[in-house]
């Protein structure tokens, strides 16, 4: 697509090697083999590449017996060598010497600096991307999703016992070809054969499915061994690579996976995507591919849907019903990628990482192999991290009411914190080149031309390819400033963002100065934006425009202030924590307070009718409202998936054990529950369970049980205890509701 809109191909953010329809790059000796698709062939040819280490001097491959050739990078960085090696195992051999002699003796930051990944380092070195000049419905994508047996007395399928087999394998491809392999009429050997033999003839450029890492890819590896079958999937007939503790740093989460790598391939995980799209939209109740399917809106009205205790029984039974269930799950893995894979796919042709790897870098990190690959074009040296700065003052926040208000408007900058950069001239001090405003600005101009593209275009298509390119570059222009502020990158600079959220908080304090000027009473204050009521007579919307426009214009010019919302009411409950609703009348509820997935449902559904009545001025029937929940739960009318807590694990339940046996941490439900388990549970998993046993003040890890041990009827939900945290709830929404006028 950046062929038809050259004014995209700026070398800074795309590369400066257009080089178009490269799909995968991969170690070949002393070469690199690049595949390119042609139409619906892929083709591959081996470059020359000396991979290398970045050095801050020649003397750190003292003794080491690997040949090597060093140039010196011109500028005064740290990193003013750059050490080339004939071929990637030399490289990697390299690299053990450093950590052997220099870096287990090295505290903080090494002389050295090395990137794992060849392909990273291919495309830093040349320039190169993947899919440029590609569409999106070029890649050739295929859906995998398996089925498998539990043996009976068990919960869950374990690929270690005999009788736990693989029982239905359902493919779809991008082109609408699909099939289910059944395991009624084949073996597992025979079906494992036929999964071979397809993947091999299709010839997809990547292979996706919902938790596959984690679920069908490591039981299939597991079962193909007990067969002694190879999974030569890769192309070139490449075994799969498998790394089974590998683990994903996503926010405060930490997931374990065994990660599978396909030689010429990729492999995409629609879990790991939703994840990410949840992460910033704190959107989905729950991350299962049943959920997101619905939650976006491509469940089929007509899917075969069966619940996990009935997949043995129904492939005894009724196989056929089986095989269409696992096909629709396939079938929903690819609308699923389609849609959340397209802006990482986009991004891959900005980047210069593989489209496995892309959306398992954080942004800053991105951010930095954009300097590093202009730098090593340009044969400057780069600089070592710093990792003496210290923490700084963040954003303005406030939460300057509480209660329900009406109506009210909300204004932001946009972009505040890179309209500052841009503004005032900041970026970072060890940008000796001075691409990084320079870069920033390019983002800020190409969103723009992406947005007036996506109003013009001319089909659906068009649009959504525009918008989602508009979106991605306002995702890295506000990870500019989060870049600056960490000190494990090579160009960040913590000083420089601390002048610029100094200068964010005076230019907050200018739109509150000039609010309360015009009669506007604020509510809640965030780091670029505000929401407030306006004066009684601001009563339409070019009004309102107006008085925004108005207090714009007392902002640094550069700095521009937007009207971004009127709604019909604001529930401020504290800071970063409220609720509005819409003129549409719907509600949207903001903060960890009022929207936590961590507290059971029956109580975030309350707390959400709760949020109803006081935006609609309505609180008097919220006591109403709480005796009705009050009755269900007495009653046990309240099914255990709402009363039922969902937590991940955030370490593996072997860690927790160690702890606890050494004092380290206090005992859990979850990980209690984990270890109880015939599942084998990994950091990043999920566990539902409820509490059961009599009175308020139990100890939750003694007295918990998994829901799928519940028994309707012998309910054994601990009725007392969900109450207290009932009334515990109520209580916390007090000072906002209507209050019985004192008798005297």
């Amino acid at each position: 697509m950046f062929t038809t809109y050259p004014d995209l191909q700026h070398p800074l953010l795309f590369g400066h090697d257009s080089t178009a329809a490269i799909v995968a790059i991969e170690p070949a000796g002393r070469f690199v083999r690049i595949f390119v698709r042609h139409g619906l062939d892929v083709t591959f040819h081996d470059q020359p590449f000396t991979p290398f280490i970045l050095g801050e001097s020649p003397s750190l491959l003292h003794g080491c017996k690997i040949p090597v050739s060093i140039r010196q990078l011109r500028g005064e960085h740290n990193f003013r060598y750059i050490f080339n090696f004939e071929s990637w195992s030399d490289c990697c051999a390299a690299h053990d010497f450093l950590e052997r002699n220099i870096g287990k003796k090295t505290v903080g930051k090494r002389p050295y600096q090395w990137i794992s990944d060849l392909a990273n380092q291919y495309m830093l070195a040349t320039g190169v991307t993947l899919f440029k000049g590609m569409e999106f419905s070029q890649l050739r994508v295929l859906a995998l999703d398996i089925e498998t047996s539990c043996a009976e007395g068990y919960e869950f399928s374990n690929p270690e016992r005999e009788a736990d087999r693989i029982i239905s394998i359902a493919l779809k491809g991008s082109d609408g070809e699909e099939i289910v392999i059944p395991g009624d009429s084949t073996s597992e050997a025979e079906m494992l054969h036929s999964l071979n033999d397809f993947i091999l003839k299709y010839d997809p450029d990547v292979i996706t499915g919902h938790n596959i890492f984690r679920f069908d890819l490591d039981y299939i590896a597991r079962r193909a061994v007990r067969y002694n079958i190879s999974l030569q999937w890769g192309r070139n007939g490449h075994e799969a690579r498998i790394s089974p503790n590998s683990c994903w740093t996503l926010a405060e989460k930490n997931i374990e996976y065994p990660r599978m790598d396909l030689y010429g391939r990729h492999i995409i995980d629609t879990y790991f995507l939703s994840l990410l799209y949840d992460h910033g939209t704190r959107g989905l109740e729950s991350h299962g591919l049943k959920a997101v399917a619905r939650h976006f809106g491509v469940a089929e009205q007509n899917r075969t849907y069966l619940e996990g205790d009935r997949i043995g029984e129904t492939f005894c039974h009724d196989p056929r019903t089986l095989y269409r269930y696992n096909l629709d799950d396939a079938r929903e893995t690819v609308s699923l990628f389609n849609l959340l894979a397209y802006p990482w796919f986009l991004q891959t042709q900005m980047f210069p990482y593989s489209f496995q790897n892309n959306p398992l870098r954080g942004n800053a990190t991105r951010i930095n192999s954009l300097f590093m690959r202009e730098y090593l074009h340009q044969g400057h040296s780069i600089p070592n991290l710093d990792i003496s700065a210290t923490t700084f003052e963040g954003g303005y926040t406030e939460n300057s009411a509480a209660g329900v208000y009406s109506p009210v408007l909300h204004c932001d900058v946009a972009s505040l914190y890179p309209s500052l950069m841009l503004t005032y001239r900041i970026g970072s001090r060890h940008d000796c080149l001075g691409i990084f405003l320079p870069m920033l600005a390019s983002l800020r101009d190409f969103r723009l031309q992406a947005k007036q593209a996506a109003r013009n275009a001319d089909t659906p298509d068009q649009r959504y390819y525009f918008d989602s390119l508009q979106q991605i570059f306002k995702i890295v222009i506000n990870s500019f400033f989060g870049y600056l502020g960490t000190t494990i990158h090579n160009f960040s600079d913590p000083e420089s963002a601390a002048e610029i959220t100094r200068l964010g908080r005076v230019t907050i304090r200018q739109m509150l100065d000039s609010l309360q000027g015009e009669r506007c009473k604020v509510l809640e204050v965030d780091t670029d934006g505000i929401y407030f009521t306006p004066p009684p007579e601001c009563d339409s919307l070019e009004l309102e425009q107006r008085l925004v426009a108005k207090v714009s214009e007392t902002l640094p010019q550069g700095i521009e202030l937007e009207h971004d919302g009127r709604y019909r009411a604001m529930f401020a409950y504290k800071s970063k924590n409220y609720a509005l609703l819409q003129h549409d009348d719907t509600i949207i509820i903001k903060g960890s307070s009022l929207k936590s997935r961590g507290v059971e449902k029956y109580l975030r559904e309350f707390m959400r009718e709760t949020i109803s009545l006081l935006l609609h001025g309505e609180g008097e029937r919220v006591d109403a409202l709480y005796g009705n929940y009050m009755s269900r739960l007495r009653s046990r009318e309240l099914p255990v998936a709402l009363v039922a807590r969902v937590e991940t694990l955030n370490e593996s339940p072997e860690s927790y054990a160690e702890k606890v046996r050494h004092g380290k941490r206090n005992r859990a439900a979850l990980f209690e529950i984990a270890l109880r388990s015939d599942k084998r549970y990994r950091a990043g998993d999920q566990v539902s369970y409820y509490v059961c046993g009599s009175g308020k003040d139990v100890t939750v890890y003694e007295q918990c049980r998994p829901v799928y041990q519940f028994d309707p009827a012998h309910p054994d939900i601990n009725v007392p205890y969900y109450l207290e945290k009932l009334r515990r709830l109520k209580g916390r929404f007090e000072p906002f509701l209507p209050q019985e006028p004192l008798l005297f």
